[in-house]
């Protein structure tokens, strides 16, 4: 029998990150895993929003070496033995079955949305095995209670109201006690199975499959042919190397990921919607991918030569949403509550923005605050009470879903995906900026949650339900995203490339609440490294 404070189940980063913020605010706190590190994990791309996060709960916590790993700078100076890939932003491209890839001249089957200005500042993916490993072992450094090859079977509830948990390790009975539980175990995690909790999917989500791997040698896109941009004499170059990126090949009825790490490993996988993967026999592994290749010559042309360096995982359900989230003296972690699809790179921030409410909750009210549903509002201006932290993570999980639903329906014809995506990356970089330049215009909510006209449209111009023709649709989203939009984003004349250029947010200043001249006072060193 053992006593403590919190809790933590599964020790990914967020299991880690929150065992050490608790610790910093004086709880002891133990962590249990299920396996041993290092280990193999997905969810490997981080982004802008992700960057913020990780700087600002490291200065707010009191965890300054956690707080490298916000950009690709930083981390590679400090920890470059902790294996992490340069992300400067978000490579599309669209591919129809039995053709190979080119480019046209207007670049309509291409997208090219920059995150960052220069590699200093760039985001990263992730080698999770090496970035889990890290963050456990600086838990660990902060005292928090480590024990690894742990096999939980169940929990109970103590007079007290206390839960207690049951396992094994080792052969031998485990049982720990504590004020509160986290489960970051993942989707369909502990507490799910453990106290029945129900998965009500999304509303409206086509049912998708995934499959994926690590590979060798697998060569950039900006080096084969089919690939290359036409018309060099343009003297236009692209937004930052096209392989630098998290690079997408999107087709009818799913997609496929290519992220690269700078010890030469590429984290690869594709995620179909249920026809496809049926139709490709998903399940059987490699064959399936194989036979994916053929489809697509140039996909098949870049996965040549490459090889896997462990057996391929098939995701039979992708998807997943808990019914609850968090009740008396429990919670899960986004990760946990949800799981929808790795498109446009949600799950770290998604995960990162639900251990900011926990630390927040916890430092105000202490472990045993109320954490379930209130009926409360994102909506600032509201006269209802701000939501509890299972109502606005699971408004964020549904919001998310309904996002990546509509840009499923648009991969069937890209320049409508393409005009659909600029709902994302308007909220994501007005979010980060916001964020960076303490705007009171800060979003609370992923996807701009808290305001009903942001997400309201979004909604009605999903391609997958709405009725506006395609010659109105492009200035329609433009029109809604307006008011969030400091990053330049839906100019026809940038033909789907979209640099960082700080003059748009200065530009913006308006709609962060702020002056031109307080943005760039605020802006600061990120201005100097442009």
């Amino acid at each position: 029998m053992r006593d403590t404070d919190l809790a933590i189940v599964g020790s990914g980063f967020g299991g880690s990150l929150l065992a050490m913020i608790a610790r910093r605010l004086g709880h002891r706190v133990m962590l249990l895993e299920r396996g041993r590190h290092p280990r193999f994990a997905i969810g490997e791309s981080a982004s802008p929003l992700a960057g913020i996060l990780i700087e600002q709960l490291s200065d707010r916590y009191d965890l300054p070496r956690v707080r490298p790993l916000s950009a690709f700078g930083t981390w590679q100076r400090t920890y470059p033995r902790v294996v992490c890939g340069l992300k400067r932003g978000f490579t599309y491209f669209k591919h129809q079955a039995g053709l190979r890839y080119k480019t046209d001249d207007e670049r309509t089957n291409q997208l090219l949305v920059a995150a960052s200005p220069s590699d200093e500042l760039s985001d990263t993916h992730w080698l999770r095995s090496d970035v889990d490993q890290f963050l456990v072992n600086e838990a660990i450094a902060l005292g928090v209670d480590y024990h690894d090859l742990v096999e939980l079977d169940g929990i109970e509830w103590q007079p007290s109201g206390d839960p207690l948990l049951r396992g094994t390790r080792h052969g031998q009975s485990v049982r720990v006690r504590a004020q509160f539980v986290v489960d970051a175990s993942g989707p369909r995690g502990f507490l799910s199975k453990a106290l029945g909790i129900t998965d009500r999917g999304f509303d409206g989500y086509p049912p998708t499959q995934a499959l994926f791997s690590h590979f060798t040698d697998v060569p950039r896109c900006d080096e084969l042919e089919d690939f290359r941009i036409p018309n060099p004499e343009s003297r236009i170059p692209t937004p930052y190397p096209i392989d630098d990126a998290a690079l997408h090949h999107v087709f009818d009825g799913g997609w496929m990921w290519v992220l690269r790490f700078g010890n030469g490993v590429t984290s690869a996988g594709v995620a179909l919607e249920d026809w496809l993967a049926d139709e490709l026999k998903l399940a059987e592994g490699e064959p399936a991918w194989r036979r994916l290749l053929a489809r697509y010559p140039s996909i098949a042309t870049q996965f040549a030569d490459a090889r896997p360096t462990r057996s391929f995982t098939w995701m039979p359900r992708m998807a997943y949403r808990a019914a609850e989230c968090a009740g008396e003296r429990w919670a899960m972690l986004p990760s946990a509550a949800a799981f929808i699809d790795p498109l446009f790179s949600t799950g770290i921030p998604l995960t990162l923005l639900g251990i900011e409410r926990l630390a927040s909750i916890w430092g105000e009210a202490g472990l045993k605050a109320r954490l379930y549903p209130s009926g409360g509002s994102l909506d600032p201006s509201s006269d209802t009470d701000p939501p509890t932290y299972s109502d606005a993570t699971l408004a964020d999980a549904d919001r998310t879903a309904r996002f990546i639903a509509g840009s499923y329906a648009g991969f069937r014809d890209f320049p409508t995906f393409a005009s659909y995506s600029m709902f994302y990356f308007a909220a994501a970089s007005f979010s980060e900026m916001a964020r960076r330049l303490d705007s009171p215009r800060t979003p609370r909510g992923f996807l701009c949650g808290d305001s009903d006209r942001f997400t309201s449209a979004m909604t009605r111009l999903s391609p997958g339900t709405t009725d506006v023709a395609r010659a109105r649709y492009d200035s329609e989203v433009a029109a809604a995203i307006d008011e969030w939009n400091v990053a330049g984003l839906c100019e026809l004349d940038k033909k789907n490339w979209y640099g960082v250029d700080l003059d748009d947010t200065i530009r913006g200043a308006d709609k962060l609440g702020l002056t031109r001249k307080q943005v760039r006072e605020r802006l600061g060193p990120v201005a100097c490294t442009f």
